[in-house]
């Protein structure tokens, strides 16, 4: 890694609920393509890549290790280094774990540090602020994007600067500004030089240490060392459980920024949105002539100011004179909300969880590191599932107490082990599992196997396995 090349460090962790149903725990909104075919977390990381930039770092949770990789791979990028947070601890840890791994491989690196699921058009536009802001970098400011606000949001916090602002051209910072009520929020859109804080950081490596050192000094040593006692899994580094809770639950703009005194801002006007509710969605989505967008298999009669959006090719949605009205379909949940209300979907999810609703938290499809499954019809002593396996990927080699399984491939070639036998499975073939037997599933070609499964038996959830061989090292 050359000195001075900027890493990108990407923080991919978080529930995105107030985007539910599509957003959920198992498989938050910068996994889903949102505003076209690429994925939020996509879009970011090319976005952030090129002349200048080195390979990219993510930071992320356990469960989500495999899609950053799969998702990566399908837009042909390969990452320096993938950390796995033990548990999420905010931004400031998170930063400061990059930070000091870094610091083992180039201490004169920059680091852009930026979430994953934000929406920036214009890529030229944005690189060319991360280059405006590299020179400040690197004699030493920490450097943040302030966003021109566009109207007087109260969902952002705010940066004022201490002089009026042109974009390109670094502005010192005279304070951040907590979310303001909306009187608040539209002086200071009159003002001129306020910006939305878009929490996006840029700065060399050695210069967030000091900055940690001095104004966040308690965090470091519990960091540090869940970084040096951290293991190398299947190519990720977990960080050290231990260490890592003892690190405070604190935020970058808490714990350093909002107490440094060398932090500059540069303006970036040529569009940005966090994504944070379905009207954001909505207005990203090039509304038409009417305000109305729709999504897959969506209709609206003399509908306005509306989104309607199916995320099934068989469930049709129609609207018919509708004002100002969100509604978002899937095969399991439904939203159907005012569009003045979109920040209360993440009340929705609230009261979901309390009722113990699995829609609340838990995606249709059921992502796993050799691809998916999704449920298609459940009874009393039986489930029917599809179940799609990625070209050259295999799942662990696993019996079951309480139930046995058909399996029918129909599409691409299954390499079945059974016991003792192994065997290849072709399309519109089919093959029985008795209740104990020890199996396991294998695509060798080179597209996606997709097999049905129906399950039968006295017990049919998904902790019914006993594994013995997993080449993803899972529990």
């Amino acid at each position: 890694m050359a000195s001075g090349v900027i890493t990108p460090v990407l923080l991919c962790g978080g529930s995105g609920t107030r985007l539910w149903p599509l957003s959920r725990k198992s498989y938050p909104k910068q996994f889903v393509p949102l505003v076209d075919d690429t994925t939020l977390f996509q879009a970011s990381a090319q976005r952030l890549s090129g002349a200048g930039f080195g390979k990219p770092m993510v930071l992320t949770n356990s469960d989500f290790r495999f899609i950053v990789t799969e998702q990566l791979a399908e837009i042909g990028m390969d990452p320096s280094a993938i950390l796995i947070e033990p548990e999420g601890r905010n931004t400031a840890p998170a930063v400061l774990a990059a930070a000091l791994w870094l610091n083992t491989q180039d201490p004169e690196a920059l680091m852009l540090v930026a979430p994953s699921d934000h929406v920036v058009p214009d890529t030229l536009a944005f690189r060319d602020a991360v280059n405006a802001g590299a020179a400040a970098a690197q004699d030493g400011k920490l450097v943040t994007f302030g966003i021109t606000p566009t109207h007087a949001e109260t969902g952002y916090g705010y940066l004022e600067l201490s002089s009026e602002t042109k974009d390109g051209q670094p502005v010192p910072l005279t304070r951040f500004v907590e979310k303001p009520d909306a009187a608040r929020a539209a002086d200071m859109l009159a003002a001129g030089n306020y910006m939305w804080n878009a929490g996006i950081f840029l700065f060399s490596v050695k210069t967030i240490l000091a900055a940690f050192e001095a104004h966040a000094p308690a965090l470091v040593g519990p960091v540090r060392a869940s970084v040096d006692n951290g293991q190398i899994d299947l190519g990720f580094l977990r960080l050290a459980p231990s260490d890592w809770q003892q690190a405070d639950d604190i935020s970058i703009d808490y714990a350093v920024m909002e107490r440094a005194d060398n932090l500059v801002v540069v303006p970036f006007s040529a569009g940005w949105s966090d994504l944070g509710g379905w009207d954001a969605v909505w207005r990203e989505s090039q509304p038409d002539a009417d305000g109305v967008v729709t999504h897959g298999a969506a209709t609206a009669l003399e509908c306005r100011n509306t989104l309607l959006r199916s995320e099934d090719p068989a469930l049709e949605v129609v609207g018919i004179g509708l004002d100002d009205i969100i509604t978002v379909a899937m095969p399991d949940a439904v939203l159907v909300a005012h569009a003045s209300r979109a920040q209360d979907v993440k009340k929705a999810v609230s009261s979901l969880k309390a009722k113990g609703a699995k829609q609340a938290t838990a995606f249709p499809k059921d992502h796993r590191p050799w691809g998916w499954f999704e449920s298609l019809v459940m009874g009393e002593r039986f489930q029917v599932k599809r179940i799609v396996v990625h070209p050259g990927a295999a799942l662990s080699l696993q019996s079951h107490h309480h139930r046995a399984e058909h399996w029918i491939v129909v599409e691409g070639t299954a390499k079945i082990t059974i016991d003792d036998r192994v065997e290849l499975i072709s399309e519109n073939k089919s093959v029985y599992i008795p209740l104990g037997a020890k199996h396991r599933l294998e695509n060798p070609g080179k597209v996606a196997m997709v097999l049905i499964e129906v399950q039968t038996g006295s017990y049919l959830g998904e902790d019914d396995i006993i594994r013995y061989e997993d080449v993803y090292a899972r529990d």
